[in-house]
Order: structure tokens, then C-alpha cells, then sequence
């Protein structure tokens, strides 16, 4: 008999999931819905990451694409205001000042997009789900190119929805091509 993922996780069962032991332990007392929430506001995972992963744990779709939006959305505004105070202070600490300095120029390499068509750019720039993309490095570039904060926020959320539509699109055809081939 198949456990539920959720289930698992609520019951510190996390053997009967065939996932690493170790990283899921640190999550044990996490509710499902709670672990999609803060996968989703993880500057490597995002929604890329917590989308497949609820719909993993058999959450409802409906829940699991609103948790995943909300929570990549979660660090924009922080990301927006406070990265650029906070980036240069830590910018006085010789290791953290050659972490930035490589942080930014990947980003302004990264961000023809954003540089040429700004806001729209911005958007179509965190809408592509691939890695190096994404709300956390659409943040890091509007602030690079002094984009305006407010306009920012809304032109990375609706660049977030997009990509949880397509993200969507993957994960539920995959879901349903691997459903039929058993």
C-alpha cells in the first residue's frame, strides 16, 4: 500500500518516500502546505520547485498553484526595498564584496531582456522558467537597472503567474503522460 507523501510527512514516516532522508527530516513538522509555501520563496526552487512538488504529494492543483504564486511573490517586495541597503553594506566585507560583485555581473549579463524593453522586459524575464530566471533574479536586476520599485513589484508578479502557468502545463502533462503509461 502507497502512503500519501503528506500523509508521510505528518506521520515522520519519510522512509516510504523516495526522496533524500536527511533534507526532508529538517521539514518533518512542516505542514504540505506550508513546505510548498517556502520552497516556492527559495531563490533557486521557486515555483519551478513547488509546483511538481505538491502536486508530488497529491495536493489539489488549485491550492498548490495559489501557495506557489503567493509564496514566490512572498520575497519580492523585501528583495525590492532592501537589496540594495543591505547588498552594500555587506559590500564592506572582502568575501561578501566579491559575492555581489559576481552576483550583480551575472545578473547584468543575464538581463539583455530587461535592459532593453525595462518593465515588459522585466516581466517576460522572470515569466521563463528556467534557472537563473525568476522572481529572485528579476528583483536583483530591476534593482540594477534602478527600475522603479512599485512597477517592479507588479510587472515580477504577473511575470510569476505566467510562469506558474507554464510550470503548470509541464507538470500536469508530465503528471498525466506518466499516469497513463502505467
Amino acid at each position: 500500500m502507497r502512503l500519501h507523501v503528506c500523509a508521510a510527512f505528518r506521520q515522520g514516516r519519510l522512509a516510504d518516500i523516495k526522496m533524500n532522508g536527511q533534507i526532508l527530516n529538517l521539514f518533518s513538522g512542516v505542514s504540505c502546505e506550508w513546505l510548498v509555501v517556502i520552497v516556492a520563496a527559495l531563490p533557486v526552487s521557486e515555483l519551478r520547485g513547488s509546483i511538481p512538488l505538491g502536486v508530488m504529494m497529491h495536493m489539489p492543483f488549485e491550492k498548490v498553484f495559489l501557495l506557489s504564486v503567493l509564496g514566490n511573490i512572498l520575497p519580492v517586495l523585501p528583495l525590492l526595498y532592501l537589496l540594495e541597503p543591505v547588498s552594500a553594506r555587506l559590500r564592506r566585507v572582502g568575501f561578501l564584496k566579491r559575492f555581489f560583485d559576481w552576483l550583480f555581473e551575472r545578473t547584468r549579463r543575464r538581463a539583455e531582456l530587461i535592459e532593453r524593453y525595462e518593465l515588459l522586459g522585466l516581466m517576460l524575464f522572470v515569466a521563463i522558467p528556467l534557472p537563473m530566471t525568476g522572481a529572485w533574479t528579476g528583483c536583483i536586476a530591476a534593482s540594477l537597472f534602478g527600475l522603479n520599485k512599485k512597477s517592479s513589484f507588479f510587472a515580477v508578479c504577473a511575470g510569476v503567474v505566467i510562469a506558474a502557468i507554464i510550470v503548470s502545463v509541464f507538470v500536469l502533462s508530465a503528471k498525466g503522460y506518466f499516469h497513463n503509461v502505467r
